[in-house]
């Protein structure tokens, strides 16, 4: 009888034993795990890249989980990153400058979107080059923000004095140039797509005569005419990076996608609020330079873009330029 009890005792042991040996380890928290994103995206060109990929979470056919949010006020975006309702956002590259000081570096920027959207139109005024807009009346909008800041430095840059060699007459909105023509037809117009490509439409033999982003590679040095962006809330981004890398897979393909697909995406720009109407759209996007650029290429190209504007004006990057952990790597 006591052998008995022996051997099931020892059987008994074996399998605690055994149980133990086959136990799965404990697991720690999977950093491949993705969350859902809040995205808040601006109507007009830094929104244009986003829309297939709006359209693909819409149909569920999006790799991550985001939930976007067109806005027309770009300074709504300042708020939704202070109360955290804005996980992602697509911004003027300056306000993001501005934001990471305002926030003690609590923004990174993730991928340059745009960049420059300003074109110089005539309507029968002969204009080849940018020197030629002295003693020409020009129409713009943007006074105290990223246009001025730019025409002044390419002015100056071809030896036209914006103070004194031009009279530049600043509209409040951009949609003021469209009506320009009407009243003064012999002046000169600098307009953001896709005003500019509206303004186009409506006056025939009119032109786009001059891209400022060409006219910022001829004497940008070490820098380009990075105009929109998109960053993330450093709170978010360190707690859920792998959603944050699959966000910037997913809106490089739809970057991609809407420089191949021009008629998909200018109906999707419609859809989702970016650009008004399609039409407009179609013709905006080939010249809103859209474009995607990370890593070394941005820091390089964007911080020599931002040190220009500090130079203009302090105020215009938020008092100070931003230090190397503004520019994201991978």
């Amino acid at each position: 009888m006591k052998k008995i009890i022996s051997l099931l005792l020892a059987l008994a042991m074996v399998l605690v034993f055994a149980g133990c040996g086959a136990k799965e380890p404990t697991k720690t928290p999977d950093a491949d795990k993705t969350v859902k994103a809040n995205v808040f995206m601006i109507s007009g060109p830094t929104g244009i890249g986003a829309v297939n990929l709006m359209s693909a979470d819409e149909a569920g056919t999006a790799k991550g989980d985001y939930e976007f949010t067109v806005v027309a006020n770009p300074t709504e975006i300042v708020a939704k990153i202070s109360n955290k309702e804005a996980d992602i956002a697509a911004v003027a590259t300056n306000m993001a400058s501005t934001i990471y000081n305002k926030t003690n570096g609590g923004v990174t920027v993730l991928a340059v979107n745009t960049l420059g959207v300003l074109n110089v139109l005539t309507n029968g005024t002969e204009i080849n080059t940018l020197a030629d807009l002295k003693g020409k009346k020009v129409y713009t909008t943007g006074q105290g923000a990223n246009p001025e800041y730019v025409i002044d430095y390419l002015l100056e840059k071809n030896g036209v004095n914006p103070d004194t060699d031009v009279d530049l007459q600043f509209k409040a909105e951009g949609t003021e140039l469209v009506s320009v023509w009407a009243t003064d037809p012999t002046a000169v117009i600098i307009a953001p797509q896709p005003v500019a490509s509206s303004v186009l439409a409506k006056y025939k033999g009119s032109k786009l005569a001059i891209d400022l982003t060409d006219e910022w590679d001829k004497v940008g040095e070490n820098s380009a005419l990075m105009m929109g962006c998109v960053i993330v809330r450093n709170e978010f981004l360190n707690a859920n990076k792998a959603t944050v890398d699959l966000f910037l897979e997913e809106y490089e393909a739809s970057i991609k996608k809407a420089t191949e697909d021009l008629d998909g995406t200018a109906a999707l720009c419609e859809k989702y609020g970016i650009v008004a109407k399609a039409a407009v759209a179609k013709k905006a996007i080939p010249a809103s330079n859209i474009c995607f650029v990370t890593g070394n290429e941005m820091k390089t190209k964007l911080s020599g873009y931002l040190a220009v504007l500090f130079a203009a004006d302090k105020k215009a990057v938020g008092g100070k330029l931003p230090a190397d952990d503004f520019y994201y790597e991978k």
